[in-house]
This record gives C-alpha cells, structure tokens and sequence, in this order.
C-alpha cells in the first residue's frame, strides 16, 4: 500500500507535469481569468471576483480542479471553452500585491495584457450592477492598479461587479472588507450566474475573431 503522503506528493507531481505539457502545446487561443481578492477573506465584497471565478468554474465543470501553483502564487484550474482554453486564477495574495500573481501567470502562460480579464469589485456601482470595461485606469481600485503596475500596460478586460458604495468615506474599509448582509446575499446568487454569462459571452465573440496579427 503507498502511503498517503507519497500518493499526495505524487499527484502534486502529476498534476504539474500535465500543467506543463497543457502550458506548452495547446493550440488553441488562452484566456487568463484572474479573480482579485484577499487570500484568506473569501465571502467579502472585496473578494467577490474570486466568487465570480468560483461560478464560472463551477459552470465549466472544473469546479474540483482548482490546484494550488507556487509558480504564481495562486490557484489555478484549466477549463476547456470551444475551442479555446480558460486559465482561471485566483491570487494567493493581498489585493494590493494581486498584480505579482496575474504577472507571473501571464509569463507562464505566454498571454499578452489584452488576453487577461480581470473580474474585481466596484463600490460606484450598486449590488447588482455589473459592466465591462475594456482597459483604462485603476479608479482607485487597488488590485486593478497592481496588475498595471506589474503587467506595464493597462488593456486588460476588467468585469466590474458592483457592491455600492457606503455613505460616509469613513465606512469604506469596513464595507469592502466586510461580508454580504442576508438581504444582500439574495442579490448575489443570480449576480454571479450574470458576471458568467457575460463575461463567458465576451470571450466567446473575441475567441471567434483571429488573432492580431494574422
């Protein structure tokens, strides 16, 4: 009988070497999808671009394949989409140092900023607001302005979902750090199912257009 800790460690192998050659020879078009948050603060507003990533995971049935990636710091899971492929992500870091964990992904998957998407929170939108915004600035977002800082470029794709905004300047850590209220909770489900149509939506039409350059 192996035992459980060489079987662990042997899966952890296998499952690196299969990153590895999926990393090297897919020959379709890649899609990073990096949900910014805190590690370790799941169910905040803050992080609710990794619930968003959760959903999608679980709409392409890859929901159990999330596998921890010292590479980038992040969780990773591969998901086929058409004839392309997803690179989900969700960093293992804090939102304000998000940018290293998409920056390294990026390299490692070979993805240009225009191929990144990231999904983040947006307090001048109310609960149940979403909107796609492609490229610009940070707006004071603190995960969006890391991952321009450590990609050199601000083109990324970014699905804004809204968690309003609280009525003193004196409230926002404490809302955006803060968890969902019950009332709040009955908006999120049918939010997160929105965020995955439209944003699987999105990079559908742009998988069917041929690549810059060709």
């Amino acid at each position: 009988m192996v035992p459980s800790g060489l079987f662990r460690s042997g899966m952890r192998r296998s499952w690196a070497l299969r990153q590895r050659v999926s990393e090297a020879r897919f020959p379709g078009r890649r899609w990073l999808v990096a949900g910014l948050g805190n590690h370790g603060m799941p169910g905040t507003r803050h992080s609710v671009g990794m619930a968003v990533l959760g959903q999608i995971a679980r709409r392409l049935g890859v929901a159990e394949s999330w596998a921890r990636d010292s590479r980038c710091a992040a969780d990773l899971a591969l998901a086929p989409f058409g004839d392309a492929q997803l690179v989900l992500l969700r960093p293992r870091r804090l939102m304000n140092v998000n940018g290293r964990s998409v920056a390294q992904a990026a390299e490692l998957f070979g993805l240009a900023a225009e191929e990144i998407y990231l999904v983040h929170d947006e307090l001048d939108k109310p609960l149940g607001k979403l909107a796609l915004k492609l490229g610009g600035s940070a707006r004071g977002h603190n995960g969006v302005r890391s991952c321009i800082s450590c990609l050199n470029s601000s083109a990324m794709p970014r699905l804004r979902v809204g968690i309003g905004r609280p009525t003193h300047p004196s409230m926002i850590e404490a809302h955006v750090l803060g968890r969902f209220s019950p009332e709040e909770q009955e908006l999120l489900s049918p939010l997160l199912d929105q965020a995955a149509d439209l944003l699987l939506d999105h990079i559908r039409a742009r998988s069917q257009e041929p690549p810059v350059g060709l």
